[in-house]
């Protein structure tokens, strides 16, 4: 599989992951401490090639992927779940520890941040659900940016995800009759 576009990673063991997966370039943000130039660089290869911003599902990866998306607002977005990203041995977790397979079925599900990021969601229409102020929403916040491909959210960010990427409430409402219905029945 090869990328047109370049994947913002935050390491090199991220780079050399990646690359076993598919055929792409990267640009390493080395941590959270994004300097001004690496931040130039992402600008330049995304108006040359666009670029992708694939970084771990944990704080700093979703601090590096704010940081990115503030500087250049067109990016698109894939990820991975955290529990794809998990060390066998220890307790890291990163886009360094995933396999092949998920690396690639991420990168087939890059979203692309739509214009008008006010979209047709709103955080009410998230309440039916239990997605918000509720005991089980954490839990259902991560099973659904699971199935949707876009990351685990608190439910501020999970509103401004769904309209950013343009994920519709019928979506919404499908996705969660079913994970509704798998916790009935206990699976």
């Amino acid at each position: 599989m090869k990328v047109k576009e370049i994947i913002v990673v935050e390491g090199k063991d991220d780079t050399q992951k990646i690359k076993l997966a598919v055929d792409a370039d990267t640009i390493e943000t080395n941590g959270s401490a994004i300097g001004e130039e690496v931040l130039k660089q992402i600008e330049h290869a995304n108006r040359k090639r666009g670029v992708i911003i694939f970084t771990d599902p944990d704080y700093p990866g979703k601090r590096i992927r704010h940081i990115v998306s503030e500087h250049v607002p067109d990016c698109k977005h894939a990820f991975l779940p955290k529990h794809m990203a998990l060390a066998k041995y220890d307790k890291g977790v990163g886009v360094e520890h995933a396999s092949i397979e998920d690396i690639r079925e991420a990168l087939s599900r890059v979203y692309e941040v739509s214009p008008d990021a006010e979209g047709n969601l709103h955080k009410g229409d998230l309440i039916p659900y239990g997605l918000i102020g509720g005991p089980l929403s954490r839990q259902r916040r991560e099973k659904l940016g699971n199935r949707l491909h876009i990351g685990h959210t608190n439910a501020k960010q999970l509103v401004r995800r769904l309209n950013m990427f343009q994920i519709t409430k019928d979506e919404v409402d499908r996705l969660m009759k079913e994970i509704i219905q798998e916790e009935k029945d206990g699976k």
